[in-house]
């Protein structure tokens, strides 16, 4: 154990590592809460836009400003994939098989890239919830054994001299359960909400390969 580190130095590094972790959580809980409302709010316009149009045509002209979020950016790949379809006239191998299979793969493929999206941040909430109290630990467990070592050195173990060292070093335990709080509850809200969007994209997705099976995918969309 090295004594001759100054118990402050210690604890002050601890504490200014969970201040970091303080920082990232809130940073990602607010981006993720501003991402979330966001593509809820694009999607909700997008979905009724899509589904009151008459065909696939239609839909594909939407305006830019309506065309906007995780299910329309999912459309446009299924638009693309119908248009590569028509013009390669099975000159490719990957428009080989049956047309509504491949393009629902084309279309999950897209979904999986938009989920992912969804989840970013969220593998460092679950981090800084689950490693947050033990860097606190961590200090605590140093600062009391500094402590211990000065109050040996002092020859003195009235409670003045042993309660403001070890209170000190507890403070480092209290504000790592803190920091892992707010990142464990966020954590499990947003993966809800992870969950929530990628139904949403699920439903969508099956609603477009109906419409566009039914429009034949070959060239009539």
């Amino acid at each position: 154990m090295p004594y001759h580190i100054e118990p402050k130095l210690i604890i002050d590094g601890t504490l200014y590592t969970l201040l970091i972790f303080s920082v990232l959580t809130w940073t990602v809980i607010l981006f993720k809460l501003w991402q979330f409302g966001k593509n809820s709010y694009y999607n909700r316009h997008f979905s009724q836009a899509f589904w009151d149009e008459s065909n696939l045509a239609a839909a594909k002209a939407l305006p830019v400003t309506i065309a906007r979020g995780p299910q329309a950016r999912v459309a446009n790949k299924g638009f693309a994939w119908l248009d590569d379809s028509r013009k390669s006239s099975g000159k490719h191998l990957k428009y080989h098989g049956i047309p509504a299979e491949l393009l629902e793969q084309a279309l999950v493929a897209a979904m999986q890239h938009e989920a992912r999206k969804m989840e970013g941040g969220l593998t460092l909430l679950a981090s800084i919830g689950s490693t947050a109290p033990f860097v606190g630990l961590f200090g605590t467990v140093l600062g009391i054994m500094h402590a211990m070592h000065e109050i040996t050195a002092s020859g003195s173990t009235s409670l003045n001299v042993v309660a403001g060292p070890i209170g000190d070093a507890l403070v480092a335990t209290a504000i790592g359960i803190a920091v892992a709080v707010p990142a464990v509850l966020a954590y499990n809200f947003l993966l809800r909400n992870v969950k929530q969007h990628r139904a949403g994209l699920e439903n969508f997705v099956a609603g477009f390969i109906h419409v566009a099976t039914e429009n034949d995918v070959q060239g009539k969309a």
